[in-house]
């Protein structure tokens, strides 16, 4: 695989120094991209930098995950239209241990040929203090240098903190220690790191008259303009702490058509032929089975085999208007956790069951599936209310702790399209 080739016609490719694609054709290369701790966790946005790393690992060359432990403290203004507000050193610690825990899901620190390394700048500057900052880092980059940076430039107008301005300079003296630590020679990141990755290349260039090189990604947006982040609304995680794997893969069902091109090549580990096979055959005529094939394969790779089985048959089980009681019944514990995270839900407690439950009492006592027991009698005698995916047929059927599944749920349904979930405790 070489690595630039499949960036373009994955279109992934932003930009690009001069002398990279020579580099990379020179033979195994070490680059990296930096992650900061800034978010609990790590977003669909994140992984396009790690889909990045990935494809630079196949392609045979040796990947730095950078934690920032040191540049999460300072907060980076790029792409952002005011000041950030800082995080506690628990918090990004906190942060950054489980962020590289989830790091270790996707790329191979194993394969001794080029395994993946991880590091933390915060070891970089750990035993600096101000004045050797100023002197070792400072000194190498001019302010005029530093204010052409768009990153700065954009934000000079409405404000920018000292602490957000020196920014670049750390970013890019982590370069160079990574270039004298590793022989790191590529940095990549999104398009609007490029003014960071370049100031790195220029320490390098200036103080060790050495050759570094930068490679930017697209930023990742959809359609309507707007754009995934940690700090945007509706955002997606690659966790699910705070996207059940459910909600994952129904936003790749559910993604704009005119989306798909882009987050098909941008994800897909399928080779450049089978990706645009499957384009000419579904992209114009079926585009819903290749959002299929592709909320799998990432659901799959995100969490596990075993969740996207989960997800599929909750999925059947929600939309499917022919499924039924045994599919029902079929469901692992896991997958009616599923469901409850995605259904109305209500819990009760167990020793009302231990007496019997009147459908009438649940339905307008225990919950507020109906407003009243009158509306309830309505629905039973329109044949509208199922338990556990069983018509009930009189108003003085009574709910019991046999009905249990998982000696835990309970379905209830109101037509074909209320659905909810008793938990019981």
């Amino acid at each position: 695989m070489d690595f630039i080739d499949e960036l373009k016609w994955r279109g992934m490719l932003h930009d690009l120094t001069p002398g990279v694609e020579e580099e990379l054709k020179k033979g195994k290369c070490v680059g990296y991209i930096g992650f900061d701790p800034t978010a609990p966790s790590l977003t669909i946005g994140n992984y396009v930098q790690i889909m990045l790393l990935t494809l630079f690992q196949k392609s045979g060359h040796q990947p730095i995950v950078l934690m920032g432990g040191a540049t999460g403290r300072i907060g980076d203004p790029s792409g952002k239209d005011e000041e950030r507000q800082l995080k506690s050193f628990d918090e990004l610690d906190s942060n950054l241990k489980y962020q590289q825990e989830l790091m270790s899901k996707f790329l191979d620190f194993e394969n001794e040929d080029n395994k993946a390394i991880i590091e933390n700048n915060h070891n970089f500057y750990k035993d600096m203090n101000a004045l050797d900052f100023l002197r070792d880092v400072g000194k190498s980059i001019t302010v005029g240098y530093m204010m052409a940076k768009e990153s700065v430039k954009r934000r000079i107008e409405k404000g920018l903190s000292f602490t957000e301005f020196s920014y670049q300079l750390i970013q890019g003296y982590d370069y160079q220690c990574l270039y004298e630590n590793y022989n790191c020679r590529i940095q990549m990141g999104g398009s609007d790191q490029w003014g960071n990755i370049t100031t790195g290349t220029e320490y390098i260039r200036r103080n060790l008259q050495g050759k570094a090189y930068a490679i930017t990604t697209p930023l990742l947006t959809k359609a309507d303009g707007s754009k995934f982040g940690k700090s945007e609304k509706g955002n997606l995680w690659i966790d699910r702490k705070f996207t059940s794997p459910y909600a994952f893969y129904q936003f790749w069902l559910s993604c704009d058509d005119r989306d798909l091109p882009k987050f098909i090549r941008f994800f897909t580990l399928r080779s450049k032929e089978e990706v645009e096979a499957l384009e000419a055959e579904f992209l114009e005529n079926n585009p819903n089975h290749l959002k299929e094939l592709l909320a799998e394969e990432l659901t799959e790779r995100i969490y596990s085999k075993e969740e996207l089985q989960s997800v599929k048959d909750v999925t059947n089980l929600l939309w499917n208007k022919k499924a039924n009681r045994e599919q029902l019944l079929s469901l692992d514990k896991n997958s009616l956790d599923m469901i409850v995270g995605e259904l109305k839900s209500f819990v009760i407690q167990k020793d009302l069951l231990s007496n019997d439950l009147n459908i009438l009492d649940l339905l307008a006592d225990h919950t507020d599936i109906l407003a009243s027991k009158g509306e309830g009698r309505r629905a039973i005698k329109n044949n509208a209310i199922s338990i556990n995916k069983e018509k009930v047929a009189s108003h003085e059927f009574n709910l019991t702790a046999d009905m249990l599944l998982h000696d835990k749920f309970i379905m209830v349904e109101n037509g074909k399209k209320n659905k909810y979930m008793l938990v019981v405790k």
